[in-house]
């Protein structure tokens, strides 16, 4: 079994102290095998808020896994947002925006949908997805998981219109290189779904998302993340909630591969923790 914490949008420039010490704390206790962080560490990709970032991704347990977001992009300096969109997150966070990591029961790919065009929505090409999916397949027969910032599904009721840019023609892809899990952010709301009421096809993936780690800007739900415990045949998903001082799992999602992919324990809906 590994374990894997699912961190997204910090937003440092925008961040609560005490959440963040509670975040750091809750993360290191649960001791995972992998920290996802997928995108927007920044509020405004200034350089204080990238070395806030990094500072604060130091203290975590390794390794990791962390792709940027439209947030860590520059806004307001035109020529940066188009000439050097990604200096600052080089510099402090990672030269590679399609990073990896592998074990004997695991695979993970970071893919960056961030762009320059977009001030809020994001893209996925189809030279990413190939490059991803190449990695997939020179590696071990784990669970493979994808990250990117935006979401491939949108919750119910959501006021976002659009999900990621290209969508169907990765969920395509990724359903023939076997892909798992797609992990995701941007949206401040957890979510954790199968990939086939949205996309059909022969296979069945996981669309997790997490809210915002540590954001004061939080909408639907407060600052969260998620923590998965994976197996070959199944994942568990506890969405862990900051209230009264500290995070505690709140909400827990349970799949197990099936002939055609994943799908939810039958027994399993969503539930609450501490209630079955």
């Amino acid at each position: 079994m590994r374990t894997v914490a699912h961190i997204s949008d910090l937003h440092f420039g925008r961040t609560d102290a005490a959440v963040l010490r509670g975040l750091k704390t809750a993360i290191s206790a649960a001791k995972p095998d992998v920290v996802v962080v997928s995108g927007d560490l920044t509020q405004r990709a200034r350089h204080h808020e990238f070395a806030a970032a990094r500072a604060f991704l130091e203290e975590l347990p390794k390794p990791q896994i962390v792709v940027p977001g439209n947030h860590d992009v520059p806004l307001h300096n035109v020529l940066a947002r188009w000439l050097t969109p990604f200096k600052n997150y080089r510099r402090y966070i990672g030269d590679e925006l399609q990073p990896f990591y592998e074990d004997e029961e695991i695979a993970v790919v970071g893919i960056n949908t961030a762009r320059s065009f977009t001030f809020k929505g994001g893209r996925i090409n189809r030279a990413q997805v190939a490059r991803a999916c190449t990695r997939f397949a020179a590696g071990s027969s784990g669970v493979r998981i994808a990250v990117t910032h935006h979401p491939f599904v949108l919750p119910e009721n959501s006021t976002h219109r659009t999900v990621v840019g290209r969508a169907q023609m990765a969920m395509a892809a990724f359903g023939g290189c076997d892909v798992d899990i797609v992990l995701s952010g941007h949206l401040h709301v957890t979510q954790a779904v199968t990939s086939e009421a949205v996309y059909g096809g022969s296979r069945r993936a996981l669309l997790i998302q997490a809210g915002t780690g540590s954001s004061s800007r939080t909408r639907e739900e407060a600052n969260s993340f998620n923590l998965l415990r994976i197996e070959a045949d199944r994942v568990a998903v506890a969405q862990h909630t900051w209230a009264n001082g500290r995070f505690s799992a709140v909400m827990n999602y349970r799949f197990c591969r099936g002939n055609r992919g994943w799908l939810a324990e039958p027994s399993a809906a969503p539930h609450k923790s501490g209630t079955g």
